[in-house]
């Protein structure tokens, strides 16, 4: 009987912990459908700017950069979803290798950008340029300008002035545009009591010298104010850094466990 029920044992024993293969797979199922969610979100915000021809935006139009990572995200998830799901060491191996690679790169990025900072600041710079050039072209880039300056209390990338980089807030004399020497409603400063927003409040503004456009507007650039604000909410940071790197962490070292195990099943008896 005892000899039996070893043999029984035996034959229903496995090296594979279902507690880790089924984690892994609702872990990586989780992430799947947020991964279509986002991509979903990109897609549908491209076809409904369908009519843009503004070639220079594409790479940092915020339509395309959700696609893309909902897209990397997405292949990324289908490999630990099936293969934990089939315990198979392919596609395992293929998610832990990808999730190391983005992983890895994010750290890398992480620490050239704290080590560089000055060159990491021109590169936003760029970005920053290019938004606020390209501002009455894209309403993705227009709704994601307002939503900074409003909320870093900012405007323009050094100061207010630089709006002229833009074609209808340029100052020149040449500009026959009615918003020449503007800047966006969203660097102006809220009036309390007031219920409709005035989006003509920047006009003329960039003529005025820096005192007087503090009366109405926020003259400070947004790269002093996103100093700032890092400085001020340095916990924030780690913490939405840290919330960032552990599902990556967790997903490395759950497939390897469950790698390992798959690989002790399925090894010749010795």
């Amino acid at each position: 009987m005892d000899r039996e029920s070893n043999l029984n044992r035996a034959e229903t024993f496995s090296f594979v912990n279902p507690w880790i293969r089924y984690f892994l797979f609702f872990f990586s199922f989780l992430f799947w459908v947020f991964s279509l969610l986002i991509a979903g979100i990109g897609v549908y915000a491209k076809v409904q700017k369908a009519t843009d021809t503004v070639r220079d935006t594409f790479l940092i139009d915020p339509a395309v950069i959700l696609i893309v990572v909902g897209v990397v995200m997405f292949f990324i998830t289908f490999c630990g979803c099936i293969g934990a799901l089939r315990e198979n060491i392919r596609l395992l191996k293929t998610f832990s290798f990808t999730l190391t690679l983005v992983f890895l790169i994010q750290l890398v990025v992480a620490v050239l950008g704290f080590f560089y900072s000055d060159q990491t600041q021109d590169a936003l710079g760029k970005f920053v340029k290019k938004a606020i050039v390209h501002y009455r072209d894209d309403l993705d880039l227009q709704n994601l300008m307002d939503y900074v300056q409003k909320e870093f209390k900012c405007c323009g990338w050094n100061n207010y002035t630089d709006w002229s980089w833009n074609l209808y807030f340029n100052c020149t004399h040449e500009n026959p545009s009615s918003e020449r020497c503007a800047v966006p409603y969203s660097c102006c400063t809220p009036v309390p009591g007031e219920t409709v927003i005035n989006t003509m409040c920047g006009f003329g503004v960039q003529t005025q010298k820096f005192l007087d456009a503090n009366k109405s507007i926020y003259p400070v650039g947004c790269a002093d104010r996103a100093v700032m604000w890092m400085e001020t909410h340095l916990l924030l940071v780690g913490a939405l850094s840290l919330g960032l790197a552990l599902p990556q962490i967790a997903g490395i070292v759950l497939s390897q466990i469950l790698i390992s195990q798959i690989q002790n099943e399925i090894a010749p008896p010795f």
